[in-house]
């Protein structure tokens, strides 16, 4: 027995158009998509043995996210967030399918060792599909291959001190003895892309703060700047650590083109013309993300002491917010993720305002299509087939899933979002699924909000419903089929 749902806008490739879609619930695959809204009593419903078909008007359905940036912290440190939280703020959000970063949980997913206690730990508490990332740390270059075997998505690594001793720092070295590691391997090695110059010390206004747990005594407010002001900041993490990242990744690739490398969470336009030189004229295999922050937050908004808006790198103007749009509007960024990475409000230090020794994220997961959807349509043109595009195809081909999710088509995973377009409410903290409900969105006004989430054909969340009491969530380790070309 199949079911069916359809509207008058549906998201099929490029193109937003009227279709009913039957699926399966049982085996969680879409059947058949008809780019049309049959009658209730067509008898194409009867040939595929539909039970029930839900017809929505005007609502939209589109391709359930995939959400390739998110720390859920567990193990070890599930007071930030947590495998059952995260997934259910993930699942409010219209997003199907998350993949966890390798850092922020102790021990970080850096081993075979490491990865199955993190897997442990996710069994049963998973509401939407999970998968996972692996770490590049300086002793784990052996590790690399163990972990691949066992399904991980591909590799991240820093390039300056993550903030967490558990999870240190990579160099360009590691980067071309790990490229040529995996070489000819269906993998991708991930960039979290600031690094210090060997010239920079002298070009910086103030000290590069890279522990986020330094404290407040420290600094020193008679020689200083204020640390409670947002600049203070931000130039403290200037665009130069970006590009000059960047670069050493481009050089490191153009000796060994072959494995597809991929910089994340992109905040700088300064970077975007070495980008495209690498892809057009080096033809290196580069993709690039950038966040829901960096698109629709600016640092001319951002109140002294507001430390709930910090994160690395750091929100930077509202020109460069703009110049972002534009990339990837024309294709140089191809994805958009949340990078959510939650902590404990007492780590945001809100009762002191320092921005210098308040620690770095912003929690987002599951207000993307929104927050994209009021921005993009807004002032930029945006539609719905590209927000898909941008948070569910690209996504999915990146993490290698492109041949069951991100698309809605037959034999395709029967994930769907259902989206009031045009509806508008207000982001509250207290109305979220987060463990440490502080967001920097509190307030903030919504253009479209999500109906409802299903999940290989079983529905997991619906408005005014919440989530469904059982996790319906799969963990996802098969070995990686496709790559975001």
């Amino acid at each position: 027995m199949s079911k069916a749902i359809s509207s008058n806008k549906v998201v099929i490739g490029d193109q937003l158009i009227p279709a009913t879609i039957i699926f399966s619930p049982k085996s969680g695959k879409i059947i058949k998509v008809f780019e049309s809204v049959l009658h209730a009593k067509d008898p194409k419903l009867e040939l595929y043995n539909v039970i029930s078909y839900r017809q929505l008007g005007n609502l939209c359905i589109l391709p359930g996210l995939v959400d390739c940036h998110v720390h859920l912290n567990e193990p070890g440190r599930t007071e930030w967030e947590g495998f059952a939280t995260g997934t259910q703020a993930a699942a409010a959000g219209g997003v199907t399918t998350v993949i966890d970063m390798p850092l922020n949980a102790i021990p970080p997913t850096t081993s075979l060792e490491n990865l199955n206690i993190k897997l442990e730990a996710a069994k049963g508490q998973t509401w939407v599909d999970t998968g996972f990332w692996g770490g590049m740390i300086p002793t784990n270059l052996e590790d690399l291959i163990p972990l691949i075997e066992a399904g991980v998505r591909g590799f991240k690594g820093f390039l300056m001190e993550s903030g967490v001793d558990e999870f240190p720092k990579i160099d360009p070295d590691y980067i071309t003895k790990a490229l040529k590691k995996v070489q000819g391997l269906d993998t991708m090695l991930m960039f979290h892309a600031e690094m210090e110059a060997g010239c920079c010390t002298g070009e910086l206004k103030h000290k590069i703060v890279t522990n986020p747990h330094e404290p407040p005594a420290l600094h020193n407010s008679s020689t200083d700047p204020d640390p409670k002001h947002y600049s203070t900041f931000l130039e403290s993490r200037p665009d130069m650590l970006e590009t000059n990242a960047i670069s050493h990744i481009i050089e490191c690739s153009k000796a060994n083109p072959t494995t597809p490398v991929h910089i994340v969470h992109l905040s700088t336009k300064e970077a975007l013309p070495m980008i495209v030189q690498a892809k057009n004229d080096y033809k290196l295999p580069l993709t690039v993300e950038t966040c829901f922050h960096y698109l629709t937050l600016s640092a001319e908004e951002i109140p002294d002491g507001a430390t709930h808006f910090k994160c690395c790198p750091p929100i930077r103007t509202d020109e460069n917010r703009q110049q972002l749009w534009k990339a990837l509007q024309d294709g140089t960024i191809s994805s958009v993720v949340s990078d959510h990475s939650p902590c404990t409000p007492q780590l945001k230090g809100l009762d002191r305002g320092d921005f210098l020794a308040a620690w770095g994220g912003i929690t987002s997961v599951g207000f993307g299509l929104q927050l994209l959807w009021t921005e993009g349509s807004t002032n930029f043109g945006v539609t719905l087939p590209d927000i898909s595009k941008w948070c569910s195809y690209n996504t999915a081909k990146q993490v290698g899933l492109s041949h069951k999710k991100g698309s809605i088509k037959m034999g395709m995973d029967a994930d769907f979002v259902i989206f009031d377009d045009e509806i508008t409410y207000e982001i509250s903290n207290l109305k979220t699924y987060f463990k440490n409900k502080l967001t920097a969105y509190h307030g903030k006004q919504m253009k479209g909000r999500v109906m409802e989430t299903i999940l290989r054909g079983q529905s997991i969340y619906a408005l005014g419903k919440g989530v469904v009491d059982v996790p319906r969530g799969q963990l996802l380790l098969e070995p990686r089929l496709g790559l975001l070309q």
